[in-house]
C-alpha cells in the first residue's frame, strides 16, 4: 500500500509541474478542446457548453481514447475514466456473469439513465438477482453499444428526473454517435492476461481477446451522413481458482467407477434407494465389484463383503478416499477446480447514424443497430459425493456452464426543423434486449437414466417504445430566456418464456413430475438416501408458472427553462408529470443556478426532487434458482411482488422511488496555465427505495391447508423452493458526496502536447430511518430478512466510495503515451468473518436479534495503465500497452476459520458461545472475493493494437 501512495504523489509531482512548465511556455496556438462542444444534456439551450452549465456535466472523448487505452467496452472505458462511475464484471454470478451492473454516484444501476444521442435507452431484461453490488436492480447494458461507434460521452452528474424522467436520480449518461464521414477507420486489438495468476495461479498467458472495429461514413446529400460500424469480439476465459480442497470421493464412488469399467452402472439400478426392486442386485455388485479397490484394507474388504443391507453398506462406504481415487483415476485436485474469473464471449455488433435533408426545412435522422453476444459461465462444481450429482452420468462429478444468448435491438427516427421561431423535433424510440438460457454439460438429477446433459432453460425479454415531441424557443427577455418543452409517451412490455419441462422438473421415481402429496418413497435419491433435487444443475429452468407477458404505459408532459438574468447570473428550472398506468402520478421539478463571480470563476448550485418506477423485471419477475450460501446450496425462489407468498408475509405492492436532491460547486479556469478546477457537493436523499430482501426460510411444521402459512409452504413446493426473496420498498437511503477534477492542458509546440487529468471522487450510502418492515414480518421476528446486514453492506460498503483517476496522455510528434493510475478504495465483504483475529465474529443486537457484523475489508489498491503508440504514416498507428500494469490483485479471501458467532443469552444479552467454520473460499475456489471486485481479480492485461484510417 506504501509503494501505491508514492506512486500517486510521484504521478501527482509530475501533473503539477507539468502545468508550472506550460505556464512558462507562453503558447498563443488556440485549440478546441471537447469541454468546449456544445452539449445535448443538462441543458437544452443548444448553444451552452459543458463549462457554462449550473450542474456538472463531465465529457469524455471515447474517439480518441479508443485508440490508447487497454479497455475497448464502454462499461470499462468509463470505469477507468470516469471516478463517480462504477463497473465491474462478476464471477459464478448467473446472468450477471454476461452483463456488468454499472453505477454512478455509488447509486444503483437502475438509478441513472442512459440515453443515445439524446433518445432514452431501453434497459436489459436482466434482474441481478445474486449475490453481487447492484444485487436486485436492473441497468442499462452500456456493453451493446460499441465503443467504436461512439463520439463523446456526455455524463450528467445531477439528479434530472424533472427534465427527462424516471431513473435519472443520480444522473443522466448521454451516448453521442459518431457522425463522420468519408473516411474508413479500422482498429485490431489482440491481447490477454500476461499474470502470476493466470491459469489457477500457475502463472503464463489466460484470457485471451481479440476484436476487430470497423467504422465507415458518407455524405448523403449536401448537408446529410450516414455512418456505420461493425465490431467483431472473441474473449477466452480466465481461470483464478487454486486445487480444489475438501472430499471428493467415498468408498460408494470407487466401487461405483470400477463397475463402470466393467460396463455395470450401479447408480443406473436405482431412483430411490430404500424403493427399489434392485437392492439385491445392487448389493451383490457391491460386493462383486469392492474386491477392485485394491486401497480398501483387509478388515474394509470383510466388513463390506459381510454387509448384507444397503444401510450397512452405507455406513461402511460413506468415509471419504479422495486421495487413493485421484491417484486411481489418473486426476488431480486441479480437475475438480471451478471456472472463477472472466466468462467466455463472443459477439458481433452493427450499428449505424444518420442524418438528412427531407425539405429544405426539415431534417430526418435515424440511428440504432443490433447487438449479439453469446456467452459461457461455469457454476459450482458438482461433486461425485454430493446428492445433487448424477455419477451415472458423471462419475467425475461435472462443471454445470450457464450459456446465453443476448440479443439487444435498437431504432430511433425522427425529424426536425423550424416553425417560426419554435425548433421541434418528433421522434420514435424502439429498443428490445431478450437474454436466453442454454445450460450445458448438466443433469436433472431427479431424472431417470440415461439423463440429458443439455437443457433449454428459456429466457427473458424487455422492450421499450418511446414517442417525443420536443421544442424549444429563445425569448429575447433580459439577456435570453430558452424555453423548451414537449411530451413524452412510453410503452414497455417484459416476459418471461418458460424453458422445456426437464430443465425444471422436479420427477419422481416413475418419471411424473412430485407434488406436494409425493411420497417420500417415491423420491429418487443417492445411494446414500440424499434427497436429489430437480431442474437443471446450475441454473433450473423457468416454470410455466413462471411464463408471464406483462406491460404498461406511461406519458409525461416537461416544461425546462434557462434565464440568462445577467452575463454573470444564470437561472434554470424544470417541471415534469408523468402518469403510470400501473402505479399512478409523479410531480417532479428542478432549480439551478449559475453566477459568474469573474470571467474565470463560476458557482453553481441545484435542487431537484426525482423519482424511478419499479421497474417491470422487479415487479413480476420470479424464478427458481439454485444459490450457494457459505457453500451450501440452497433452492431460492424469487417470488413476484403480486404473488401470493408475498401478501401472505405482508410485503406490499411496489410503489416508486422519490429522491430530493441538493448540489453545489463551482468551477475555475486559470488560462494562464491553462488550468480548469471543478469541485461539486451533492446530497441525495430517497424514499421507499427498492431492494431484493434476503432469503425466508419455507415454514417448518404442520398447518392446515387453509391457512396463511400452509398457503405459504405450498407456494414454496410449487416452485420447488426452500427459501424464498422477494422485491421491496424496503428502505430510505441518503448519499452524499463530492466530486473533484482538475484539468490541464499544456502544448509545448505543433508536435508536443501533454493533457492530464486529476478527478476525485468521495461518497457515502446509509438508510435513514427504520426498516419499512410490515406487521406480520415485524411480529414473526422476520424483518431483519426484509433488509439484512448483507444488503445493507451491498447497498452501502460494495463499491469504493473513494475514488481517483490521474491521466496523463503526451503527444510527441509521432509518439502517443498514455499513463493513468486509477485508486479504487476499500469495499466491505458482504460474508461475516472473524477479520481481527479474535476468535469471534463481532455482532449487534439489532430489532431484538442477535446479528453478525463483522465483514471482511478488502484494501485500496492502485492499477496504472500504460499505453505507448506510434504513428508509421497518416494511415496506420500501432500501439502497445498495458492495462494493470503491475499485477495487481484484491486482498486474498479467507480461508476455513474456526469461529464463534454472535447469539442472545436467556436474559437477551449478546454472547458468543456456538463455534463453527467459516470458509470464504469455499474450499480454495474464490481466492479473491466473488461477491465484490473494486478491478477485477485477472491481474495484468497486454494488448496490441492497429488502427487504420483511410
Amino acid at each position: 500500500m506504501k509503494k501505491n501512495y508514492q506512486k500517486i504523489i510521484f504521478l501527482g509531482t509530475l501533473f503539477f509541474l507539468s502545468a508550472n512548465l506550460n505556464a512558462q511556455t507562453k503558447d498563443s496556438v488556440q485549440v478546441k478542446t471537447v469541454d468546449e462542444v456544445k452539449i445535448t444534456v443538462g441543458s437544452r439551450n443548444k448553444s451552452r457548453v459543458a463549462t457554462d452549465t449550473p450542474v456538472p456535466v463531465d465529457v469524455i472523448n471515447i474517439g480518441s481514447q479508443s485508440v490508447l487505452t487497454p479497455q475497448t467496452d464502454l462499461n470499462q472505458i468509463l470505469n477507468y475514466a470516469a471516478p463517480s462511475f462504477t463497473s465491474n464484471s462478476t464471477t459464478v454470478a448467473d446472468g450477471t456473469d454476461h452483463v456488468d451492473p454499472a453505477q454512478l454516484r455509488g447509486l444503483g444501476p437502475d438509478q441513472v439513465l442512459v440515453l443515445l444521442n439524446g433518445k432514452r435507452r431501453h434497459t436489459s431484461s436482466l434482474v441481478n438477482i445474486n449475490g453481487s453490488p447492484g444485487r436486485g436492480s436492473v441497468g442499462t447494458d452500456l456493453n451493446a453499444i460499441p465503443a467504436f461507434a461512439i463520439e463523446r460521452l456526455e455524463v450528467l452528474r445531477d439528479g434530472a428526473s424533472a427534465q427527462y424522467g424516471s431513473d435519472a436520480i443520480a444522473g443522466v449518461i448521454n451516448v453521442i454517435m459518431k457522425k463522420n464521414t468519408n473516411a474508413f477507420t479500422a482498429a485490431i486489438t489482440g491481447g490477454g492476461f500476461n499474470s502470476k495468476g493466470a491459469n489457477d495461479h500457475t502463472g503464463g498467458w489466460d484470457g485471451a481477446k481479440y476484436q476487430l472495429d470497423l467504422n465507415y461514413g458518407t455524405k448523403i446529400g449536401n448537408n446529410g451522413f450516414i455512418n456505420f460500424t461493425a465490431s467483431l469480439l472473441n474473449r477466452d476465459d480466465t481461470r483464478r481458482a487454486k486445487s480444489a480442497t475438501g472430499d471428493i470421493f467415498n468408498g460408494y464412488n470407487a466401487i461405483e467407477q470400477r463397475a463402470l469399467e466393467k460396463g455395470v452402472n450401479i447408480s443406473a439400478l436405482f431412483g430411490n434407494i430404500n424403493n427399489t426392486s434392485n437392492t439385491q442386485q445392487i448389493i451383490d455388485y457391491i460386493h462383486q465389484y469392492a474386491p477392485n479397490v485394491n486401497y480398501f484394507t483387509a478388515a474394509q474388504q470383510a466388513n463390506i463383503q459381510s454387509a448384507n443391507t444397503i444401510v450397512a453398506l452405507q455406513d461402511l462406504l460413506k468415509g471419504d478416499v479422495t486421495e487413493n481415487e485421484l491417484a486411481y483415476r489418473g486426476l488431480t485436485r486441479d480437475d475438480f477446480n471451478m471456472r472463477v474469473g472472466q466468462s467466455r464471449l463472443g459477439s458481433g455488433q452493427f450499428f449505424m447514424n444518420s442524418e438528412f435533408d427531407l425539405s429544405s426545412t426539415i431534417r430526418g435522422y435515424a440511428f440504432g443497430g443490433i447487438s449479439y453476444r453469446a456467452g459461457n459461465a461455469a457454476g459450482f462444481y458438482r461433486r461425485p459425493n454430493q446428492s445433487r450429482t448424477s455419477t451415472s452420468i458423471y462419475p467425475n462429478g461435472f462443471l454445470p456452464e450457464i450459456a446465453s444468448d443476448v440479443i439487444d435491438l435498437s431504432f430511433a427516427a425522427g425529424f426536425k426543423g423550424k416553425l417560426g421561431n419554435i425548433n421541434y423535433d418528433i421522434s420514435n424510440t424502439f429498443g428490445r434486449n431478450t437474454f436466453d438460457y442454454t445450460i450445458k454439460n448438466t443433469a436433472n438429477a431427479s431424472m431417470r437414466y440415461p439423463n440429458k446433459r443439455e437443457f433449454d432453460a428459456g429466457g427473458l425479454g424487455f422492450s421499450q417504445n418511446t414517442i417525443n415531441a420536443d421544442f424549444d424557443t429563445k425569448i429575447d427577455w433580459l439577456k435570453g430566456f430558452n424555453v423548451a418543452f414537449g411530451g413524452e409517451m412510453r410503452f414497455e412490455k417484459y416476459k418471461i418464456e418458460n424453458g422445456e419441462e426437464a430443465s425444471w422438473a422436479l420427477y419422481d421415481i416413475n418419471g411424473n413430475i412430485q407434488t406436494p402429496t409425493t411420497a417420500a418413497a417415491l423420491k429418487p435419491t443417492d445411494f446414500f438416501g440424499g434427497t436429489r433435487p430437480g431442474g437443471s444443475q446450475v441454473f433450473p429452468g423457468f416454470r410455466p408458472e413462471n411464463a408471464l407477458n406483462n406491460g404498461r404505459h406511461s406519458v409525461a408532459a416537461y416544461v425546462d427553462t434557462e434565464l440568462d438574468v445577467t452575463d454573470r447570473w444564470l437561472m434554470s428550472a424544470a417541471l415534469r408529470f408523468e402518469n403510470y398506468s400501473d402505479f399512478g402520478s409523479t410531480f417532479n421539478y428542478k432549480l439551478a443556478t449559475r453566477y459568474k463571480l469573474t470571467d474565470q470563476i463560476n458557482i453553481r448550485a441545484a435542487h431537484s426532487t426525482g423519482f424511478r418506477a419499479p421497474s417491470l423485471q422487479q415487479i413480476y419477475f420470479n424464478a427458481t434458482a439454485t444459490q450457494f450460501v457459505g457453500g451450501v446450496p440452497y433452492e431460492v425462489g424469487t417470488f413476484s411482488n403480486d404473488s401470493d407468498a408475498a401478501r401472505y408475509l405482508g410485503i406490499p405492492q411496489l410503489k416508486q422511488e422519490e429522491s430530493t436532491s441538493y448540489s453545489a460547486g463551482f468551477t475555475v479556469k486559470i488560462p494562464q496555465m491553462n488550468l480548469t478546477f471543478t469541485v461539486d457537493g451533492y446530497y441525495i436523499k430517497i424514499k421507499n427505495r427498492v431492494v431484493l430482501t434476503d432469503q425466508f426460510s419455507r415454514p417448518s411444521g404442520t398447518y392446515p391447508a387453509e391457512s396463511d402459512l400452509g398457503r405459504l409452504q405450498a407456494a414454496f413446493d410449487k416452485a420447488n423452493a426452500n427459501a424464498a426473496t422477494f422485491f421491496a420498498n424496503a428502505i430510505d437511503t441518503q448519499t452524499k458526496g463530492i466530486e473533484g477534477v482538475i484539468s490541464h492542458k499544456a502544448k509545448f509546440s505543433e508536435r508536443y502536447s501533454l493533457n492530464s487529468d486529476l478527478a476525485i471522487t468521495v461518497s457515502k450510502t446509509n438508510r435513514v430511518g427504520d426498516i419499512h418492515g410490515s406487521d406480520v414480518l415485524i411480529k414473526a421476528g422476520q424483518v431483519n430478512r426484509y433488509y439484512s446486514e448483507s444488503s445493507r453492506v451491498y447497498l452501502e460498503e460494495a463499491i469504493p466510495r473513494f475514488k481517483a483517476s490521474l491521466n496523463n496522455a503526451l503527444e510527441m510528434d509521432k509518439f502517443s503515451v498514455l499513463l493513468r493510475n486509477v485508486y479504487f478504495g476499500k469495499v466491505t465483504d458482504p460474508n461475516t468473518m472473524d477479520a481481527n483475529g479474535d476468535g469471534i465474529v463481532s455482532g449487534e443486537i439489532i430489532n431484538g436479534q442477535a446479528v453478525a457484523t463483522e465483514h471482511p475489508v478488502w484494501g485500496g489498491k492502485v492499477i496504472t495503465d500504460l499505453s505507448v503508440g506510434y504513428k508509421f504514416t497518416k494511415n496506420l498507428k500501432l500501439t502497445l500497452g498495458a492495462n494493470n500494469l503491475f499485477d495487481i490483485y484484491p486482498d486474498k479471501n479467507y480461508g476455513p476459520t474456526a469461529v464463534k458467532t454472535p447469539s442472545l443469552d436467556a436474559s437477551g444479552n449478546l454472547v458468543y458461545v456456538n463455534t463453527s467454520t467459516i470458509d470464504l473460499s469455499n474450499q480454495n475456489q474464490f481466492v479473491y472475493s466473488r461477491n465484490v471486485s473494486q478491478f477485477g481479480m485477472n491481474g495484468r492485461f497486454l494488448f496490441a493494437r492497429i488502427n487504420l484510417n483511410f
